[in-house]
């Protein structure tokens, strides 16, 4: 996290953790806020690596999972990159200006991928940068995120994944009443500061609870290699394209797509469970005779009680019986449906 911003963000009472924003002072109200009002939060749980030069687009497309040659300013784009067996090492979103991309991902896999990314380079005429100094991120969530937005802004993208560019700032839209906003560290506290006025702050816990509820997964440091993408929905919210050329796991990933061999999927749950699910952690059910049947992929505190997940489970365990945390004395998960068509 830039440092001013982070001194900035203290100053509005933000607890801040390992650069992370964890509450503005009252946790429980401000997740009830997100499902209930209108919030703002700051994004620093992700980071920001920037991708320039003349080959950049070229470079991009070849090596992530979905169409960067399409991708144009007007627009972002959920992706992954994934090993040579079709294994996810990150998913992200990204978005460009006519001359650069940026991919937005977890702060904790930041690094790594940069230095995975920079062995791709070669003689490429491409920089790979780690810019989450010199980008603040914000997300804006809630019934009335785009009545704020349009006090400080002439126009907003219209439809989820529109992009719109004003000077220093661009704003995405990710669905229904969620927008990102990404500014400069100079332009942040202004922008903030108008929007809170009527947006409340809120620690970035409430953002990921967003992200789960939206069904969108965020692959972390205890789950990378573990998913293809399929596995965790990628092709279902525009993160895969079937019809690119080649790329790293391509083979696995378009096989698994066309002979109908994936025997496993991302769900929506919720379990009450004493201490948050974390990702990585087993599932297990009686299907699978004492072996694990699925993986936590992200959990949160729910503002209705207990933890909100995403989780791979086995379609067969998941229709036919009961999966519980952990063991199979462990919590069972209630699931729920994600707010987008499952196959």
């Amino acid at each position: 996290m830039n440092q001013d911003w982070q001194n900035f963000l203290a100053a509005q009472g933000a607890q801040i953790q390992d650069g992370t924003v964890q509450h503005f002072g009252d946790a429980v109200a401000e997740h009830t806020a997100t499902r209930d009002g209108t919030v703002l939060c700051d994004l620093s749980q992700f980071g920001v690596i920037k991708v320039s030069g003349e080959e950049a687009q070229g470079f991009l497309h070849n090596l992530f999972s979905s169409d960067v040659n399409a991708l144009t300013p007007q627009q972002a784009l959920p992706s992954s990159f994934n090993t040579a067996k079709g294994r996810a090492l990150a998913t992200f979103m990204i978005w460009r200006t006519p001359d650069e991309f940026f991919l937005h991902l977890p702060q904790s896999l930041l690094a790594t991928i940069q230095k995975k990314l920079t062995m791709y380079v070669l003689r490429a005429k491409v920089k790979i940068e780690n810019a989450s100094d010199s980008i603040v991120c914000l997300g804006l969530a809630g019934a009335d995120a785009a009545a704020l937005l349009q006090q400080q802004f002439p126009t907003l993208p219209q439809n989820p994944l529109d992009a719109v560019q004003h000077d220093d700032t661009g704003l995405i839209c990710l669905g229904a009443d969620r927008f990102q906003i990404n500014t400069s560290p100079q332009h942040a506290p202004a922008l903030w500061q108008k929007l809170s006025t009527e947006a409340r702050p809120a620690g970035s816990p409430c953002w990921d609870w967003l992200n789960i509820r939206a069904g969108i997964p965020v692959i972390l440091p205890q789950t990378q290699e573990q998913f293809v993408p399929q596995m965790v929905n990628l092709e279902l919210i525009g993160a895969v394209n079937f019809k690119k050329g080649c790329y790293p796991g391509q083979e696995i990933v378009a096989r698994m797509q066309y002979l109908g061999k994936n025997k496993r999927r991302m769900y929506l749950a919720q379990v009450y469970a004493e201490a948050a699910p974390q990702p990585g952690a087993e599932l297990f059910s009686m299907e699978t005779e004492g072996q694990a049947c699925g993986m936590v992929v992200n959990a949160q505190h729910s503002p209705d009680g207990g933890y909100d997940l995403l989780a791979v489970v086995q379609i067969a365990s998941h229709d036919a019986f009961p999966v519980h945390l952990g063991a199979l004395t462990g919590p069972r998960l209630q699931f729920h449906p994600l707010p987008y068509p499952m196959p």
